[in-house]
């Protein structure tokens, strides 16, 4: 469907699992070369660079911590290394942690959620628009959140505001490299069943979630995958950028 995806080559952050895995697989079934990154889950990882490999695609796995500046360097310097260059950035990686109100959030607890879901992207984006600028292109595609726009759900206010952040700095990066023919996007999803959903939400809490959402239900990872080669395409969104591309299934519509 994307032809102008073959032989391109793809970091995929926070690919191991859930809506990165997804991205990953749907990259590699276009015929992309895929960097597939892990920080703890390497066995997962493994298995979706597998799953690429036996549709005939090309992988590689990634290794390393994004929360860390060195960390998020070493990971789009290496992809880049195994891949032979790096045309298109996905910045996956992130998560709520877990639900704390204000009141119960410390400087700790700040701390890692920025370091994870600001910090990684900006220190991934940094690695990666040098070998963008050399080679005259580049893509970089953000994951937000449904939760920058509404505020997040209850006891999500730092995580909410760190995805506001990923919004903003999208459309300052878009403006700022867009005469260098890099292109940068972001992709927000609503509520997707994930491992990381299972990890703040109960099966009752998501069933409630569901019934907000007009199509009836909550997401899957896979119905995120096609915004994600939609923006990585030049020939389906080449005039596309600074965008923040919500998928939700309605529950918003800005």
């Amino acid at each position: 469907m994307f032809d102008d995806l073959k032989g391109k080559a793809v970091l995929v952050t926070g690919s191991s699992t859930g809506i990165g895995a997804a991205a990953a697989r749907a990259f590699g079934a276009e015929g992309a070369r895929v960097a597939v990154h892990f920080h703890r889950s390497e066995k997962e990882a493994a298995a979706v660079a597998g799953d690429i490999r036996k549709a005939g695609g090309e992988a590689v796995i990634v290794g390393g911590d994004v929360s860390k500046s060195a960390g998020a360097e070493a990971v789009v310097k290496g992809a880049a290394e195994a891949l032979g260059g790096l045309d298109i950035l996905v910045n996956n990686a992130g998560s709520m942690i877990r639900r704390a109100a204000l009141t119960e959030s410390d400087d700790a607890f700040f701390d890692a959620m920025i370091d994870l879901n600001v910090r990684s992207v900006v220190a991934a984006c940094r690695a990666a628009v040098p070998i963008f600028l050399a080679a005259g292109r580049g893509n970089i595609i953000n994951v937000g959140s449904i939760a920058a726009r509404l505020g997040g759900s209850p006891r999500s206010s730092l995580y909410a505001a760190s995805k506001g952040f990923v919004s903003t700095f999208t459309k300052a990066l878009a403006l700022e490299y867009a005469a260098h023919g890099i292109r940068v996007n972001a992709v927000a999803p609503g509520t997707v069943a994930t491992p990381f959903q299972y990890t703040v939400y109960t099966e009752a809490q998501l069933a409630d979630v569901a019934k907000t959402i007009p199509l009836g239900r909550v997401g899957r990872a896979e119905d995120i995958a096609g915004a994600f080669l939609y923006l990585a395409s030049d020939a389906a969104s080449g005039w596309v950028t600074g965008q923040i591309l919500e998928v939700n299934g309605g529950r918003l519509m800005p």
